[in-house]
């Protein structure tokens, strides 16, 4: 950890401040990690806090944890998706998080979209680049894991267009 992250940390807004007081993170130390192992940054973005992770990517990546993997192997890219705010996967994306993460299952946040049936994050996470070929331990690919026939086509035509 860097020495001067308690300076980054005074760049944070009272608001941000007080939310992660509020929710058990030390804003003198933002990449620090409560509930979950969870950084305040994947907090924010799993309860659609917008203004909060907007606020904490003002912060250099490695002053906010923006790569941090919880206790399950998940970024912060993964909650936005959970949380469906394709604005806060935007504002992660750009500050460099890793979109081919994979969990400790080996799952994606491509592969859990897929699984979930969400077709416009397919749609999305595609067109953003992530991985149609990563693997969970099980061997399964995000195609093999389409919840929906729009899921499916989507990953076909991407695995397609890939290989041709």
């Amino acid at each position: 950890m860097r020495d001067d992250v308690m300076t980054d940390a005074m760049q944070l807004s009272e608001a941000t401040s007080q939310w992660m007081t509020e929710n058990g993170f030390d804003p003198a130390h933002p990449a620090q990690t409560g509930r979950h192992e969870d950084t305040a940054l994947m907090a924010a973005c799993r309860n659609d806090e917008e203004n909060i992770a907007l606020d904490l990517l003002r912060l250099p990546a490695e002053a906010v944890g923006l790569n941090h993997r919880n206790m399950d192997g998940t970024n912060a890219l993964w909650a936005a998706v959970v949380a469906n705010n394709f604005f806060l996967a935007d504002n992660l994306l750009a500050a460099g998080i890793d979109i081919n993460n994979l969990n400790d299952n080996g799952a994606s946040a491509l592969m859990y979209a897929s699984s979930a049936g969400k077709t416009e994050w397919v749609s999305y996470l595609l067109d953003m680049g992530a991985d149609t070929h990563a693997e969970t331990l099980d061997g399964f690919t995000a195609l093999d894991l389409a919840a929906n026939i729009d899921c499916l086509r989507l990953m076909r035509h991407a695995v397609q267009s890939a290989t041709a």
